[in-house]
């Protein structure tokens, strides 16, 4: 999703509507690893798959369970493109089974406690909501003409 993600924001530039949201998605994604890697080195948390008690916090810097990275970033991702086209295109909120279906998985797989997935869900979608409600995407300010043009429309 990530590197779709970037590919599709390369492609539209910043100008498009759907280039825009894009942009605006790479940045929670950045905006929400930021956040859970951090999390993950404060909290140090064992998964399920190395213990039976989900209360095992601060147990070193081998273990990152709390929370879940990889939820943080389906949600993260799919929250602007929600927020942007949910008015005309209400089918959008069907992308909020993507973390869902992630967070069952990591919790079946046990990579990760309930608790870490909900979580991670809450991350996510608060970065994804401060992305989309920024004027211009970070990742556009930064680079140099904001790549504002994009692929498809030089060729």
């Amino acid at each position: 999703m990530v590197v779709g993600g970037l590919a599709v924001g390369l492609w539209e530039g910043g100008e498009t509507r759907l280039g825009k949201t894009t942009w605006q998605a790479v940045d929670a994604t950045v905006f929400s690893v930021a956040s859970t890697t951090i999390m993950k080195r404060v909290f140090t948390r064992e998964r399920p798959s190395e213990t039976d008690n989900p209360n095992k916090f601060f147990q070193g810097s081998s273990y990152s369970s709390f929370p879940s990275g990889e939820g943080s970033i389906v949600s993260a991702i799919v929250t602007p493109f929600v927020l942007e086209y949910r008015y005309e295109s209400p089918g959008v909120y069907a992308l909020e089974l993507l973390p869902f279906y992630d967070a069952v998985a990591r919790v079946k797989a046990r990579g990760h406690w309930q608790s870490d997935v909900i979580v991670s869900f809450g991350i996510g979608t608060l970065a994804g909501y401060y992305a989309h409600n920024r004027e211009q995407p970070f990742f556009l300010e930064l680079l140099p003409h904001g790549v504002a043009i994009g692929l498809r429309k030089r060729w």
